[in-house]
């Protein structure tokens, strides 16, 4: 792989690669919206049997804050499975999620090695060699042991808007699959696979440590990567493809580009087979659609690419157009443990050999990969500190995608819904369909505003995923759809190709809904209380025939005798049992089929209501259009006074009993 150097405009340096032009050097498309100040060109090349990656990029990074740059810092993700102790390895042995650490015997250790670093320039020589000063560092946890943060001081600072040429030369070890990223007999899926330059921030570096509970960040370009793999092997990757070579050692370099875009990720196998289609839908752009599937799962082609389409026809509708003009799925292997994971332009699905129609799989999964492309592609949020806001507003996303496609897309039951078919969707703990715990087990482990790599160990996914869509679904309750709506694609349409924080999020959806609700983000956000609202005592009796009584306001005596009409005394008393307060709806049905409908703003512990009527009371209900999901304790929401225990009971120890047979089925198989 030869190089040659040509100077440009002051210290800017641009590489060419023997027969390949730097993409970032190509004549830019117009009306191009991403700052595009980290570009990448890339050779890599596979050796599978050795299962190593030999790299070598150039970076053209550009200092877009109001700082000097003294030093750069890097991203080596792999270095988290070096060995047990990096702060990834020690974090995944303290969750619960996961599996098992790796087995250095069996060869599931991977790392990366940076052998060459240099910083090109014009003149007096045409680069200096950095190789020497870097060093590791660990800005979270001071962890000596890991390397997942690599630090370069320059020889110079860099000032704010000057731009630098860095050519870093490298090899990789591929693991097992950690993390989505790894290999499985012939199937490759390589993420976080090349030393990445951090985020450069006005306060300074933003480059955390590789976590186990988080995913990651960094600045937009333009990526053009040469991957050289076996001859025959079909490889898919981030942006299009460009160009084919055989190479004389029997191999072939296949050459992908894309443009305003924060990560690049391939994959190869010689088993894929791949299937084409094309998304249309009026007034949003085409979509070509590729899809590179295991063979036993060919009968899902259809299935895949519906999905697709529906995750980019609604956001697209909802938020904004998907702007790119094509996307890949990919069908991994199976126990390669790459299912369900979001890159740029491509992303990973899950199925399995036996998911019949209405099962919920692949399509559940698909829509929700695919939806990334919006909720952490185009909008390109900090995810070691605000995951939420990918992976929340992409979950309440796919939650109504899947609605509005029911029953196509809908999760088939057996026994008036008690028995899944799909097997992981069967919860031995509280959980959500999409196995991440529902956050009403750890609804009070963090408050959201943490910075989520700081979140307690195997509860980050409840605040992250669940309890993030369920306040959205719940403020959809609130304000409504079309207000909700409005404002999040306000927020979409200001942030794409940016990184926006929380409060930019706070601000759209207070412009969309037409009224301040810090009140409620206070609540659900910078707060861990939980909601609980519940009744605290019903009743309705007959009331004596003379006697004081109130009645409109005032207190009034009533002389009966003994042919006056029955009456009831009614009354009710609310609690507010959670420390969050929301304002909630009550609603109290009589005999006669009247009802009486009360609204209570939720501050006080709790309210009274009284009604006196010629018919008793049959119900009462506390939010009775279930408007607020956030509630952790929704059975004492509802009290009859009519003889339905039976029923009741009737259904609870149908469920129970099916649940517990299916653990006990469960945990058989697997001794």
């Amino acid at each position: 792989m030869g190089l040659s150097a040509r100077v440009v405009t002051g210290a800017t340096v641009i590489l060419l690669w023997a027969g390949w032009p730097l993409a970032a050097e190509r004549e830019q498309a117009p009306g191009r919206v991403s700052k595009r100040n980290a570009n990448y060109s890339i050779d890599v090349e596979l050796d599978p049997s050795s299962r190593t990656l030999q790299g070598r990029e150039v970076l053209t990074w550009r200092n877009i804050t109001t700082q000097a740059a003294t030093e750069l810092q890097f991203h080596l993700y792999y270095n988290a499975w070096t060995n047990n102790r990096s702060t990834w390895m020690r974090e995944h042995a303290g969750a619960t999620f996961g599996r098992n650490l790796a087995d250095p015997h069996r060869g599931d250790w991977g790392w990366v090695d940076v052998t060459a670093i240099r910083l090109l320039s014009s003149s007096p020589a045409p680069f200096t060699d950095l190789t020497a000063s870097r060093r590791f560092i660990a800005p979270d946890d001071g962890n000596v042991d890991d390397r997942t943060v690599m630090s370069v001081p320059l020889p110079r600072a860099i000032a704010p808007g000057e731009t630098i040429g860095i050519e870093i030369a490298w090899t990789t070890k591929v693991p097992r699959t950690f993390a989505r990223t790894g290999v499985v007999g012939s199937f490759y899926f390589l993420a976080q696979w090349f030393p990445k330059i951090g985020v450069l921030e006005n306060t300074g570096w933003n480059t955390h440590q590789f976590h186990a509970g988080t995913e990651f960040f960094s600045d937009y370009g333009v990526y053009d990567v040469r991957i050289t793999v076996p001859r025959g092997w079909v490889v898919g990757a981030t942006g299009r493809e460009q160009q084919m070579l055989d190479t004389p050692t029997g191999k072939t370099t296949h050459r992908f580009v894309q443009e305003d875009v924060h990560d690049f990720a391939w994959t190869t196998s010689p088993d894929y087979i791949e299937r084409r289609e094309r998304f249309t839908h009026p007034g949003l752009p085409a979509v070509d659609m590729r899809l590179l599937l295991q063979r036993e799962h060919e009968g899902q082609v259809a299935r895949h690419f519906a999905a697709t389409r529906a995750a980019l026809q609604y956001y697209g509708q909802w938020y904004g157009a998907y702007p790119y003009g094509h996307i890949t799925i990919i069908d991994p292997a199976w126990q390669s443990g790459a299912g369900g994971m979001e890159y740029p332009t491509l992303f990973t699905a899950g199925t399995h050999w036996l998911a019949p129609e209405g099962s919920g799989s692949p399509e559940g999964v698909t829509v929700h990969e695919a939806g990334h492309q919006f909720w952490y592609g185009l909008v390109g949020n900090n995810e070691f500190e605000h995951a939420w806001m990918d992976e929340g507003l992409n979950t309440f996303s796919t939650a109504r995608v899947l609605s509005r496609r029911q029953p196509e897309f809908a999760t088939l039951r057996f026994f008036n819904g008690f028995v899944p078919w799909v097997v992981r969707d069967v919860p031995l703990g509280r959980v959500d369909n999409d196995g991440v715990p529902d956050y009403r087990s750890a609804a009070k482990s963090d408050a959201e505003a943490t910075p989520s790599w700081r979140y307690y160990p195997s509860t980050g996914g409840a605040i992250t995923y669940s309890k993030t869509a369920t306040w959205l679904h719940t403020l959809e309750g609130l304000i409504g759809w079309p207000r909700l709506q409005r404002g999040m694609s306000l927020f979409f349409t200001r942030h794409v190709f940016t990184h926006p924080t929380p409060e930019d999020f706070f601000e759209a959806l207070n412009e969309g809904a037409g009224q301040d609700l810090t009140w409620y983000f206070d609540e659900v956000y910078r707060g861990s209380n939980v909601v609980d609202y519940g009744i605290q005592r019903f009743s309705s009796d007959a009331a004596a025939s003379s006697g004081w009584i109130d009645r409109d306001g005032k207190r009034v005596y009533v002389d009966g005798g003994k042919d006056a009409p029955a009456r009831y005394v009614t009354e009710l008393v609310v609690r507010r049992y959670g420390e969050a307060i929301m304002p909630v709806d009550i609603l109290v049905s009589f005999a006669d089929g009247q009802q009486s409908r009360e609204h209570w703003d939720g501050r006080d512990r709790w309210k009274q209501y009284r009604w006196e009527r010629p018919v008793r009371a049959a119900t009462a209900q506390l939010d009775p259009n279930r408007v607020l999901l956030l509630d952790v304790n929704y059975t004492n929401n509802t009290w009859t006074l009519e003889p339905q225990a039976e029923r009741a009971a009737r259904k609870w120890t149908a469920a129970w009993f099916v649940w517990l047979q299916d653990a006990l089925l469960t945990w058989a198989a697997l001794v």
